[in-house]
């Protein structure tokens, strides 16, 4: 046992460097890999740590259809509150709105940014990284929302104190609790509604 100590500790110091050098290299890019997977991945999971978890579920192409089925004869401006990917923006724009997405997830900002560039319509679709409370609704008259049921009460009396006087908002997923809905579209998961303000 001690011979074997003894034979370590008689190493080659260019060996002990080796190691080191080595050593600092794996531990240099595990570090820069789990900062590189934090830095990804945290904007997708810290929705779920706050008071009204809003995960990202990309729409799906029948609620879009839906959305602007019921959205047929308006025009103006639209924001898509929890913008998510972009799809609901990017396709406002191809059909005429100016369009606006907010989304707290940088990533999703950037690449629903690059989405609406590559498909030509990134004079007209517009994103934002901003927290959708904190967001003046008020210069909209086209509101689309993809909630979930906790933050449909909340949102309602926001909207009902911002939006503007011909306001009309598309609730997906989820309607809202109080209001009337002036028209639906679709069934199950794909159902959308349509309120006037």
């Amino acid at each position: 046992m001690s011979e074997a100590i003894e034979n370590a500790l008689e190493q080659s110091p260019k060996t002990k460097r080796t190691l080191t050098k080595t050593g600092a290299v794996i531990l240099g890019v595990s570090g820069a890999c789990f900062v590189g997977i934090y830095a990804v991945a945290a904007p997708f999971l810290t929705p779920a740590l706050r008071k009204v978890c809003l995960p990202f579920v990309p729409a799906t192409t029948d609620q879009v259809k839906n959305v602007f089925t019921v959205l047929k004869g308006r025009s103006g401006t639209l924001i898509d509150i929890g913008s998510g990917d972009g799809r609901i923006v990017i396709e406002a724009a191809k059909q005429g709105f100016n369009a606006y997405g907010v989304e707290l997830n940088y990533w999703l900002v950037l690449y629903s940014r690059w989405t609406a560039w590559r498909h030509g319509v990134s004079g007209t679709a517009h994103f934002f990284r901003k927290d959708l409370w904190k967001t003046d609704l008020s210069k909209y008259n086209n509101v689309v929302v993809f909630g979930v049921e906790k933050m449909m009460p909340p949102l309602e009396a926001k909207l009902k104190t911002d939006l503007c006087k011909d306001g009309h908002i598309v609730a997906c997923r989820f309607p809202f609790h109080t209001w009337e809905a002036s028209r639906t579209e679709g069934t199950g998961v794909d159902t959308v509604w349509m309120y006037k303000h």
